[in-house]
């Protein structure tokens, strides 16, 4: 069953790369345009509509989910093949995007990190509320 995972994923690949080549023709470039970021998008999609519809069995989540830890770093891998200098040669477009997604990602992970703090000191004080046992120093 575990192979149905490595099938699930096969599948999640072959359409995000097909997907990104169409994007990257729309676009009038002659590459592949996030084709392996589509097709994570697409694994997470399809394993949590298959949770939802109960037809995923636990061997094949066990595929999907060791797939999905090893995606991480062969993204990371193929980023690494891409030729850096000839970016930034390319213009400043590049380090721009580069610099506009670090600080799209800041944001919103300061964003999660501040709605995590309020609800957890929002539910420490419904339960002293609650509990008059406990008291302002606890």
């Amino acid at each position: 069953m575990i192979i149905f995972g490595t099938a699930l994923l096969a599948v999640c690949h072959l359409l995000g790369i097909f997907i990104g080549d169409l994007l990257g023709q729309a676009l009038g470039v002659k590459t592949n345009v996030g084709g392996v970021g589509i097709a994570m998008l697409l694994l997470i999609f399809a394993r949590l509509y298959m949770q939802k519809n109960d037809k995923l069995p636990k061997l094949t989540e066990l595929g999907v989910e060791y797939w999905g830890a090893m995606y991480i770093p062969v993204v990371v891998a193929m980023a690494a093949q891409q030729d850096m200098v000839a970016a930034l040669r390319g213009g400043p477009v590049a380090l721009l995007s580069a610099l506009a997604a670090v600080a799209v990602c800041a944001i919103v992970i300061a964003a999660i990190n501040r709605t995590e703090r309020q609800a957890e000191s929002s539910a420490s004080e419904s339960m002293r509320h609650d509990n008059p046992l406990l008291t302002d120093t606890e």
